[in-house]
């Protein structure tokens, strides 16, 4: 009986997982099934940073697809949604991370460049500056052309 209340009163708070720990597990994902594992993890989140990884792994499953009109609109759907978190959350870092990435690895011919310019200046000007993101400036460099 106990253990039933438990489980209920963690069901009833929102799930707010630790954002580093994500962009952790984020950059361990080697497959399909790991990265599916991690949408079905994360997909509750209501945070934007979460939101941006779950997101970026959705638009990836795009190349899963054998129908080229499927992967397509899985790419045009998860794009848009990025840039609708980004347009609500303008100084998240974890967004601009995700979308820089993730259009640095898009096929050009898929036109997803139009923020690139504007996304490298804000994380150039973040990666000078000493804060709580500290731990996402390995990522940034490493992953990115900054």
């Amino acid at each position: 009986m106990m253990t039933s209340i438990y489980i209920i009163l963690l069901l009833a708070f929102d799930f707010n997982p630790d954002i580093k720990e994500v962009v952790q597990e984020y950059h361990e994902l080697t497959n399909e099934v790991s990265e599916i594992s991690f949408i079905d993890k994360y997909h509750g989140s209501k945070d934007a940073s979460v939101m941006a990884y779950v997101t970026s792994i959705a638009m990836k499953q795009a190349e899963y697809s054998p129908n080229p009109l499927r992967k397509l609109q899985l790419f045009q759907e998860n794009k848009t949604i990025l840039n609708e978190l980004i347009d609500t959350h303008r100084t998240n870092i974890h967004l601009r991370y995700v979308r820089l990435l993730t259009q640095e690895n898009t096929p050009y011919f898929l036109g997803y460049n139009e923020h690139i310019e504007e996304d490298k200046l804000i994380l150039k000007n973040i990666l000078d500056v000493e804060d709580e993101t500290d731990y996402l400036d390995y990522f940034i460099r490493a992953n990115t052309s900054l």
